[in-house]
């Protein structure tokens, strides 16, 4: 999930699927789970449908979510461990050296930052 001041540039869709996305991993949306309609969705996020579908059909694409014509969209079996391992990947890659870069230049102690006590 991208941290709101790196979202600010994003297309909605991307945000709306960072949404969804945190949902799934929480367990908000279970394995299983149907996900709440384009329309329904689209309401509860001030958000146009067409950009609700987008998003919804990124999900489709990527196999995490499978559809029951006439009935909805579901949560596809693996969809949770799915997303976080790319997020995983996502943010050793990206996010982790600019934090350890910052930590470095703040003189900031992983250990103390961990409720660890120092080694000396």
């Amino acid at each position: 999930m991208a941290s709101s001041s790196s979202s600010a540039g994003r297309p909605v869709y991307l945000k709306l699927r960072d949404q969804i996305a945190a949902a799934i991993l929480d367990g908000t949306f279970a394995e299983g789970a149907m996900l709440p309609s384009v329309r329904a969705f689209a309401a509860a996020e001030a958000a146009n449908p067409l950009t609700v579908a987008k998003a919804y059909q990124q999900f489709q694409a990527e196999g995490l979510v499978q559809v029951q014509r006439g009935v909805g969209m579901f949560v596809a079996p693996g969809a949770a461990e799915t997303l976080r391992a790319r997020e995983r990947e996502a943010f050793l890659r990206h996010e982790w050296p600019e934090i350890t870069a910052r930590m470095r230049r703040l003189h900031l102690d992983p250990a103390a930052l961990l409720g660890k006590p120092e080694r000396t």
